[in-house]
């Protein structure tokens, strides 16, 4: 059993890979905003800790952890010209930054320990640095939780650490109708939409001890769509 903290634990994604985490028999710490947001059965199951995700949090329970699950990815819709400072400035602090200041702590247990797991999320074809007039700064936050993530496995693997990255497609995570996102099948090769359970068991498998040699790699999670 590991110890596993996971950013952005809320998040109806968050909320299947801790499920997943905890059917796997992991010892599971969020780190949520609203606590509320939990389903009553997860608020009881796991320890939370809230506060801003933008933020740091105690330095000692992050340094205690065998894994952190960077889930965390809030974005807005506006035109690259309408954005604001203040709208700019958010997508990295919620989507990047936090990635960094985290990977920096735990790290520093990890490699005490001579083991450790980092899974970062970022979005399919972030790798392919198209343009994206609506959603710019979280694509871009995106695009640099990919570089931050290879960088990391570079430095940590000799440490017994692998850090990788998650990119999804289209998931049904409940957060765009359904009727929505069937639209974009003609474009997925698959056919068909993921599911949340499909994200979630990705992580659990980075998690094991079967990932060991699985370093600083991106995993599309999308059908073929957007590589």
């Amino acid at each position: 059993m590991s110890r596993v903290i996971i950013l952005g634990a809320t998040g109806t994604l968050g909320r299947y890979v801790l499920r997943q985490a905890l059917a796997a028999g992991h010892d599971v710490t969020g780190l949520v905003r609203t606590p509320s947001k939990l389903p009553p059965d997860l608020r009881e199951r796991v320890s939370v800790h809230t506060g801003d995700l933008s933020t740091l949090v105690p330095l000692d329970l992050i340094r205690k952890q065998d894994a952190l699950i960077n889930c965390a990815g809030p974005y807005h819709r506006v035109g690259l010209l309408e954005e604001t400072v203040e709208g700019w400035h958010s997508m990295f602090d919620n989507n990047l930054h936090p990635v960094f200041y985290l990977s920096r702590v735990v790290a520093a247990g990890m490699k005490a320990r001579k083991w450790g797991r980092i899974v970062n999320f970022s979005m399919a074809n972030a790798d392919q640095q198209v343009g994206q007039p609506n959603i710019t700064a979280h694509y871009i936050a995106k695009v640099g939780v990919l570089i931050l993530t290879r960088s990391l496995a570079k430095v940590l693997a000799p440490h017994g650490i692998t850090v990788n990255a998650i990119s999804p497609g289209f998931i049904d995570s409940g957060s765009a109708p359904l009727e929505e996102m069937s639209k974009m099948i003609r474009n997925i090769p698959a056919g068909y939409i993921g599911t949340t359970d499909d994200a979630a068991s990705t992580v659990c498998y980075l998690l094991s001890d079967q990932a060991r040699y699985v370093n600083g790699t991106n995993i599309h999670l999308s059908g073929a769509w957007g590589v």
